[in-house]
């Protein structure tokens, strides 16, 4: 028998809003956060790159280390084992992520070209300030994209 589309519906809303994986979620988040802003800082601040560009090498350094982490923690229930189904699931989080990152660059590119300066001991510190504020706004779609593209929470 087709399961109605509301119930469908449940099961994805449930399987959203699981706190303890979205604690686990969020924390992972933060890792990747410090990695991407660490790496994306240093190059935006050394004049090694735009701060949109520094922002795309710096969040997908932290798109494989948070992949890792998910993997094996927030989402261990989830997935298939073995190499080839991890393989997959890699590119996946990268192709559903590439959501989130969207949204990141898309934020820094307009942030970045407001009449905003932030001078920190004689350096303008606004781009780097803005790198923050766009993963603040990739969150929900990037945990949702994960949970429901790339471990499949609502079906398990």
């Amino acid at each position: 028998m087709a399961r109605r589309a509301v119930d469908v519906l449940i099961d994805v809303r449930d399987a959203l809003f699981a706190p303890v994986r979205f604690g686990q979620f969020v924390s992972v988040g933060l890792v990747g956060a410090s990695v991407d802003l660490t790496i994306s800082s240093v190059l935006t601040l050394a004049g090694l790159l735009p701060p949109e560009w520094a922002k795309l090498v710096g969040a997908e350094c932290a798109i494989v280390l948070m992949f890792l982490i998910n993997d094996r923690w927030t989402f261990a229930a989830h997935g298939a084992a073995g190499w080839v189904p991890k393989l997959r699931r890699l590119v996946k989080s990268n192709l559903v992520r590439s959501g989130g990152l969207a949204v990141q660059f898309v934020v820094v590119y307009v942030l970045v070209r407001t009449d905003v300066t932030v001078v920190v001991f004689g350096t303008d510190v606004w781009p780097v300030l803005t790198m923050p504020i766009a993963i603040a706004c990739a969150v929900v779609v990037n945990y949702t994209a994960e949970s429901l593209l790339t471990w499949r929470v609502h079906t398990g």
